[in-house]
Formats: structure tokens, C-alpha cells, sequence
């Protein structure tokens, strides 16, 4: 199995930086990569060694055959496009149904149900009653959707798996086994550890921090949260309420610039909008989400009275900087390229050799000992690396090569070259949800492509929104949070976007904000009951209900809920419109309608609010986010009001209780 991954890794390098094979093959290739790991993963975790542990292996082996099937027919299957033989037919049923079989290995029954139901629908949706049947398609038909073109299992989201996600995945292993981890988890410690609250304000930016490389809420929740969570508990944060912080900040990674939970790409691709506008679109809505976050951890310490870490049991960051510097710059040289203009394809392959190189040059240059000599050393390396853009991403092979072979012949440097192999297995592993699930998903894309489905859909809710975009608006929401229950991000924006994303773009919706519309919705399912990944993730290391932490997660995550509505009525806040007085306005308006939601929710601001001033700041925040006329103003005018109220009513209060606690 450890062969297999890393050989998976390194044939998508491979294809990734030379592009041997057409699209159609690599995307082939990488289904059967995907399905034979899998397949062996499931056999791996057999108690025994029989029938079942062989079955696996060869259900395994029949998959990674199947996606031989496009590389070796290739030409024939070209010739006969939209007229398959029966071998076609029998192979591709064989083939979406082991996609089926692995996704529910890998990731339980709730997507590849929601996918049955839209391949039936394919299959027999023609004895549906008007308008929901369709003209009818035959068995033929559909596989030959599903299967031998680029609309099903080897669409678009296959086709970004196989290439942009498969890569920032890997970079993401990479880093983390460089020490990445680490160095976050000191920066935050050092910045806002003693702060009041500074333990889970340690979790919200560690969290912050982790989601620029790793984008998966679950995978960070389990990652950073095994140290957050306790922490939190230790200083006196209810269980509940430390595995929602976690939770509801790990799923902000899915936000956080530059890898985005690999959406980002996907809906490049779909849109055909450049990568950078997408970032550009999520900067300010992120930066909000973990505001946020850090406000309601801040009221929550406030209102338990909970002070920080002892300053000096807290890392110095800048000591940590210094230290492990290195470890950012295959980041800074990642958001470099792509707000220059480099395809994320490109970006992610200089990313990931830069940090290869890291890796290896570091161990030789600690070999090298006396100071003067390291320095020499990375100057040399610098001048090598930077032969990329003149000479190719060979020139960075070869460089790499002569590191591999200087560190084969020392001990320190064959530890090294054992990080970076198990890195290229790691990185495998993980992109396996993303990549069983993209390829599933493809037999919704296939549907709505062969149907036309998703025209139903964009009727009934065209049809409220006439009457009320708000209205509109919150049934898009319902359906983006009842679609993603217990579905990874990914697949759910894929999902959601096809249903009710053009929907939003025939009311009126710029056609960017109507897709951050659903996804931030897809996102907040995996924080919303009764279906809540991310909280059930945090739930046995919280030693608690994931069903409390979830509603302790609605209550945290109210920027989630609240921008997505706001950038609606002003896009400004998205990046897209060049008024730059009126993005400073909406940004403005955001912080104060968060700030109030916070406040109304914990209950607490300067001290306890009673339940008139609860009641006061929720109707401000309201009225701030819907953007009807007169609505900003009323808003505003309430939250000058409250806050002097506030204010004025507890001007004696919080000088006291700061003497008790100096006291």
C-alpha cells in the first residue's frame, strides 16, 4: 500500500509538470489509482487474511484495470464517440459502481445515496408527473454519459482533482511534516496565548493558520483540536463550547485563502473566472469569519471571567519566526505566483518542489555545521531554485536528484529522505476522500447535464424570488444546508452550485457571489445539526455531544450565516465592484452587525446584558444586514443607541471588577 501511494503521488507529479497523456486518460488514471487504494486501505483493515482481505484487493486491482481502460482503447474509443459496444457498457457500469462502493467505504452512505438518486432519476425519471420527468434515455445512454465522456465520473471535478487539488494536498503534506504544524501552533501561542481567553483564541488563529495549507475543517479539527480542545477545557471553557470553537474554526479554513478547501479551483473552472478573483472575493469574508470567531471567544472569556496562558509559559513568536522562517517561503512563493498570473496548475508544482527542496537542503546544510558555510550553501540553493523559471521544472528535478543523492550516504540525511517518501504517501492517502468524492459527484453532473434537472429548480426558486429575493434567498440557504448534511465540502459546492447557483444568477446575483452564496451554506452544514461533520469530528476529544457542540458551533459561526446575505444586497464586500468608499462602507456595516449578533448571542459585552438590551442588539444587527431602504440607517441609529446605553448602564461596573481581579 505504501508503494501504491507513492507511486500515485509521483505519477501525478509526473503529469502535472509534463503533461505526457491527454486529459481524458490522466483523469482515468487517477480514478483507478484512487479506487485501488482504497480498495486496499479497506482489505488493510481486515482482522484477518481471508476472503474478504483478498476480495478487497482484487476489487481493488479491478478498478486500477478499468482506469487502464481510456489509455489502452484510447483511439477506438475516440472512433465510436456516442455509439458504445457492449464492453463499454459492461466496464463503465462496473466502473460507477465501484465509485460507489469506494465512496462508501471511504466516507459512509449519505453521498453516494444523494448520487443514487439523481442516477435513477437519469435512468427512470421519464414516469415522473410534469414538470419533473424528462424525455427518457436509454441504459446505453447513460453509462456512455457517466462513463466514456468528460460529464460523469471524469468531469470537471475529477479533471481538478487529477491536477490542481491532488497537488496543494501533497504541498500540504509536505509542509506539515516540514514542522509547519509546530511553527503555527507557537506564532499562536506567542500572540494571543495570554490574552483573556488566549486559549481558544490559540485555537481560532492555529486553525486560521492551518486552513492556507490544508483546507479539509475535519482533517484540522482532528489535527490542531488534539491540543486546543484540552487546552480550552484546562482554563475553564465548557466541553461544548471548546469543540465548537475548534470546529467553527477549522471549517473557516475552507475559506482562508490560498487553498480554499480546493473549491477555490473548482470554481474557476466552472465559472471560468480566473483563481485570483475567487481569492480576491473571500479575502474580506474570511478575515470577518475568524473576527468573528476571536469576538465570541473574547465575550465568552469575559462573561466566565477566564484570563490567559502565564505570559512566560507562552513561545516567543519572533524566536519561532526566526527559527523556521524557511518553512514559509514555498507559501509566499505560492500566493506570489498565483496573484501573478501563473495557473494554480503551475504555481502548485513550483510550490511543491520548492518545499522538497527545503526539506532536503535543510538536512545537508545542518551537516555542513560552521554557519559561514550554510549561509553559502542556501545562497547556491536560491540561485538553483530560481533556474526554474529560465530552465524548467527539470532544472529543479536534477537539483533535487543531487540532494537525494548527497543525503542517501548520511544517517541525518537518509531520516530526511524517509520524511520526504512517507510525505509523498501521506499526501496520497489524504487526497483520497476528495478524490472518490469528486468522481461520484461527476454522476450528478452527468444527470443535470443529460436532463437538464437543474432547470426545475432555478424555476421554483426564480419564481419565490420574484416576490422576495430575501425569501429566495433563505430557501437557497435551507437547500445548501439540507444538500450538504453529512457531505464533505467539495462535493457539496458541486452539488448546491449546479442546483441553485444559476438560480441566484437570473434574480440578479453577480454570477461569483451567487457561488460563494452556496458554498459558505455548504460549508455551515458541516457545522450544523443534526448532520454536523466537523462537530462530531471535535465530539470524542471534547468527551462530549457533537449534537451540543453543533448548536454551540450556530451560535459561533454567525458570520457565516450573516455575509453570505450581506455580500448579496452590496457585492462590494466581495471585491467586486471598484467603489472603494462603498467597500470601506459595507465592511464597516458588517463589523457592527457581527459585533452586535456576538454580543446578543453570548449575552455579555462590558458585563451580562439583560434581556431588553439581547433583544436591542439583535434587531440593530438585523436591520444592518438587510439592505432595504431606510434599513441602514434604523440599524445604525439602534446600535449608537445600545452602545451608550450600554455604556452609560455599566460605567461602574467593569472598573470594579477589573480592581477585584488585580486584587
Amino acid at each position: 500500500m505504501f508503494a501504491i501511494a507513492v507511486a500515485f503521488s509521483l505519477f501525478q507529479i509526473y503529469t502535472a509538470s509534463y503533461t505526457p497523456l491527454s486529459s481524458l486518460v490522466v483523469r482515468s488514471l487517477h480514478v483507478g489509482f484512487l479506487l485501488l487504494l482504497t480498495f486496499a486501505l479497506c482489505a488493510s483493515l481486515r482482522s484477518n487474511r481471508g476472503g474478504a482481505f483478498w476480495l478487497d484487493w482484487a476489487v481493488g486491482v479491478l478498478g486500477f484495470a478499468i482506469g487502464l481502460y481510456h489509455w489502452y482503447f484510447e483511439y477506438d474509443l475516440l472512433m465510436r464517440a456516442g455509439d458504445p459496444s457492449m464492453t463499454d457498457i459492461v466496464v463503465g457500469l462496473v466502473a460507477v459502481a465501484l465509485v460507489f462502493e469506494a465512496a462508501r467505504r471511504i466516507m459512509g452512505i449519505a453521498l453516494p445515496i444523494v448520487c443514487a438518486v439523481f442516477l435513477a432519476y437519469a435512468l427512470f425519471g421519464e414516469y415522473l408527473p410534469s414538470p419533473l420527468n424528462h424525455r427518457g434515455y436509454g441504459f446505453d445512454q447513460v453509462v456512455d454519459q457517466m462513463f466514456l465522456g468528460t460529464e460523469g465520473i471524469y468531469g470537471t471535478p475529477i479533471f481538478v482533482s487529477s491536477t490542481y487539488i491532488f497537488l496543494f494536498i501533497l504541498f500540504g503534506s509536505f509542509l506539515e511534516r516540514a514542522g509547519m504544524i509546530g511553527l503555527f501552533t507557537d506564532v499562536a501561542m506567542g500572540t494571543v496565548g495570554h490574552q483573556r481567553g488566549g486559549p481558544a483564541k490559540v485555537a481560532v488563529v492555529s486553525s486560521a493558520l492551518m486552513g492556507t495549507i490544508n483546507g479539509s475543517g475535519v482533517a484540522n479539527v482532528v489535527t490542531t483540536g488534539q491540543f486546543t480542545i484540552p487546552l480550552m477545557k484546562r482554563f475553564g471553557y465548557r466541553s461544548e463550547f471548546a469543540g465548537a470553537v475548534e470546529a467553527t474554526a477549522s471549517m473557516g479554513g475552507q475559506i482562508m485563502p490560498p487553498v480554499m478547501g480546493a473549491v477555490a479551483f473548482i470554481m474557476a473552472e466552472t465559472i471560468n473566472v480566473p483563481y485570483v478573483e475567487i481569492v480576491k472575493a473571500a479575502i474580506i469574508p474570511a478575515i470577518l469569519y475568524f473576527a468573528t470567531v476571536l469576538w465570541m471567544v473574547h465575550l465568552e472569556a469575559g462573561r466566565l471571567n477566564l484570563v490567559g496562558l502565564p505570559k512566560k509559559d507562552c513561545p516567543n513568536p519572533l524566536t519561532a519566526i526566526r527559527e523556521k522562517w524557511f518553512l514559509v517561503l514555498p507559501l509566499a512563493v505560492l500566493v506570489y505566483l498565483l496573484f501573478s498570473g501563473y495557473t494554480p496548475l503551475f504555481a502548485g508544482t513550483v510550490g511543491l518542489g520548492l518545499t522538497a527542496l527545503i526539506i532536503l537542503g535543510t538536512s545537508v546544510a545542518t551537516l555542513l555545521g560552521p554557519m559561514a558555510l550554510r549561509v553559502v550553501f542556501w545562497i547556491a540553493l536560491g540561485f538553483a531554485a530560481s533556474a526554474f523559471f529560465e530552465y524548467g521544472i527539470s532544472a529543479v528535478y536534477l537539483l533535487i536528484g543531487a540532494l537525494i543523492l548527497f543525503n542517501l550516504f548520511t544517517r541525518g540525511g537518509r531520516e530526511t529522505l524517509n520524511l520526504t517518501v512517507e510525505s509523498l504517501a501521506e499526501g496520497a492517502r489524504n487526497a483520497l476522500s476528495v478524490g472518490v468524492a469528486c468522481a461520484l459527484v461527476g454522476v450528478i453532473i452527468g444527470t443535470m447535464t443529460l436532463t437538464g434537472l437543474g432547470s426545475n429548480f432555478v424555476r421554483v426558486i426564480v419564481s419565490v424570488g420574484e416576490g422576495s429575493l430575501f425569501l429566495s434567498l433563505v430557501l437557497t440557504m435551507l437547500t445548501c444546508l439540507v444538500l450538504g448534511m453529512g457531505i464533505p465540502t467539495i462535493p457539496n459546492y458541486i452539488i448546491t452550485s449546479s442546483l441553485v447557483g444559476p438560480a441566484l444568477l437570473d434574480l440578479g446575483v453577480p454570477l461569483l457571489v451567487s457561488h460563494m452564496f452556496v458554498f459558505y451554506f455548504g460549508i455551515m452544514a458541516d457545522l450544523t445539526p443534526p448532520v454536523a461533520l466537523a462537530a462530531f469530528a471535535a465530539a470524542p476529544i471534547a468527551r462530549t455531544s457533537g449534537l451540543k457542540i453543533g448548536l454551540q458551533c450556530m451560535r459561533i459561526a454567525v458570520a457565516g450565516f450573516v455575509v453570505p446575505f450581506m455580500a448579496v444586497y452590496s457585492p462590494s464586500l466581495m471585491l467586486q465592484t471598484d467603489d472603494t468608499v462603498a467597500t470601506i462602507y459595507v465592511v464597516v456595516k458588517a463589523v457592527i452587525s457581527i459585533g452586535l449578533w456576538g454580543a446578543a448571542s453570548i449575552g455579555y459585552l462590558r458585563t451580562r446584558l439583560t434581556v431588553l438590551e439581547r433583544i436591542w442588539a439583535t434587531a440593530a444587527a438585523f436591520l444592518l444586514v438587510v439592505a432595504l431602504p431606510v434599513t441602514d440607517e434604523l440599524g445604525l441609529a439602534l446600535a449608537l443607541a445600545f452602545a451608550v446605553y450600554h455604556w452609560w448602564r455599566t460605567r461602574g461596573v467593569t472598573g470594579q471588577r477589573h480592581a477585584d481581579r488585580t486584587a
